[in-house]
């Protein structure tokens, strides 16, 4: 299924609304928008919101409120701050405390096309693997007590408080983003900010205005200057995700940033120093792609100076239990059910699936299981066909579906099956909220209108 991105825009400035709703539109998104700060709260619980744009000055709550609540309830959708020239101050202070960008007016189309489609893409990227409260089934807010944790968790503690640069690598899924957040959170940077940056979700000739800043008149659209997320991150840290994505090109400047501490924003002449504790993480192997000439040589060694690994959560299976107590918890909470956890037949399926997408993959599945099942124990039954036929399956069974080579090609059949399943899915959901097309849009995580066209190519308006 196509997912429409939502937006939601919070302007007491009708006009303003009415005018950012129209390109927003134009440019793909299905937009919600509102007159003051308490009604963002509002449209944030009947909608699937995947980016908040916000003026700073509104009624009842003004924008560093709604900042300070969305970030604490809804901490992974990105916050856009609207601004005019007079209080860029303020939007620069909101980026220390969380936000995700700012936006001057009057606007110009390009720049705000271009925050809002990096703010949707980091939200898609971006995921809560593992945190949750404190406990004793692990540490620094990480959930595990296997022998490879330990180890992760050791790591912490010797290098958290230090000044060194930390490289962590892992599998996609595994929660890297947690770890540099441990490691800020107990170091004495831990009142700083902490400026996370996915360089994947950030153009290439765009990267360098994002790390270091420009100024006036730098390029096309430069109507102000700006900070960099190096400036931002002064005093702090700075989390540099999905590293391996920085062009070749980029690399030198960010080695000179990283040895003298120092650098220009884009356009400008004069050199800023920054104090900066620096953390990198990838999924990719970064001696092959220094062999490829993908990768600085010099500037991977300035990086792995602390090397932190995640293992992937098939070399950990007894933490799967543990981590499906929090997600059970977590989705209860979310989908106002009583689950009380996994029956042991659908435990051991899931300890014996090799988990290729990691805890985020887990994550998922367990919400999936708990839509389907009834209060009280998930089973075996209610676990989707790629975890309950990994022990292996009938060749002619495909997602219910007989088919038989020869009779049936291949992309027909795994049309067939995306069918069925898309339809028994659906009708599930519609029954789980009544038949109430806007709830079943947010619990299927689709816009409104994506669910109604769904809905009428596999005949269920009518049903």
């Amino acid at each position: 299924m196509g997912e429409v991105k939502q937006v939601l825009v919070a302007d007491d400035e009708e006009n303003l609304r009415r005018v950012l709703k129209a390109q927003l539109q134009h440019d793909g998104y299905e937009v919600h928008s509102v007159g003051d700060g308490a009604a963002v709260l509002q449209a944030m619980s009947e909608h699937h919101i995947d980016v908040l744009i916000t003026d700073l000055r509104m009624p009842k709550l003004d924008g560093m409120g709604v900042l300070k609540a969305v970030s604490d309830r809804y901490p992974h959708v990105p916050v856009i701050m609207i601004t005019a020239h007079g209080t860029v101050d303020t939007a620069v202070e909101a980026l220390k405390l969380g936000a995700f960008d700012y936006v001057t007016k009057p606007f110009d189309r390009a720049e705000l096309r271009r925050v809002v489609s990096k703010a949707a893409k980091t939200r898609e990227l971006s995921q809560a693997h593992v945190s949750g409260d404190p406990s004793e089934r692990g540490r620094y807010r990480i959930i595990g007590q296997s022998a490879p944790m330990r180890g992760v968790y050791e790591a912490i503690e010797k290098v958290a408080d230090t000044p060194s640069t930390v490289l962590i690598t892992g599998e996609s899924g595994t929660g890297k983003e947690l770890i540099a957040r441990a490691l800020h959170e107990n170091s004495s940077r831990k009142d700083k900010p902490f400026v996370s940056v996915n360089c994947a979700a950030i153009p290439p000739d765009l990267l360098e205005s994002e790390l270091f800043g420009y100024e006036r008149g730098a390029f096309t659209g430069a109507v102000g200057s700006k900070p960099g997320r190096f400036e931002l991150a002064h005093g702090g840290t700075l989390f540099l995700d999905e590293i391996a994505e920085i062009p070749v090109s980029m690399q030198v400047k960010l080695l000179r940033a990283l040895q003298e501490q120092q650098f220009e924003r884009v356009g400008g002449i004069k050199t800023i120093t920054v104090n900066v504790r620096l953390i990198a993480a990838t999924n990719r192997d970064l001696k092959a792609s220094i062999a490829e000439g993908g990768f600085r040589e010099d500037l991977y060694y300035r990086l792995n100076v602390v090397h932190v690994h995640l293992p992937p959560l098939r070399d950990r299976p007894s933490d799967i239990p543990l981590l499906i107590d929090h997600f059970v918890n977590k989705f209860n909470e979310k989908l106002d059910r009583a689950v009380s956890g996994f029956e042991d037949d659908a435990l051991q399926q899931l300890m014996r699936y090799t988990w290729p997408g990691n805890i985020r993959e887990l994550e998922n599945v367990v919400e999936r299981c708990m839509i389907f099942a009834e209060d009280g124990e998930v089973g075996a039954q209610h676990l989707p066909t790629e975890v309950s036929d990994a022990g292996g399956a009938s060749p002619r069974l495909v997602a219910g579906i007989e088919a038989t080579p020869g009779e049936t090609g291949l992309k027909e059949a795994v049309r067939n099956a995306t069918l069925k399943l898309e339809r028994e899915f659906i009708a599930r959901a519609l029954e789980q909220t009544g038949g109430n097309v806007t709830h079943t849009a947010r619990l299927l995580k689709i816009s409104r209108k994506s669910l109604q066209n769904k809905m009428k190519e596999l005949g269920l308006r009518d049903e």
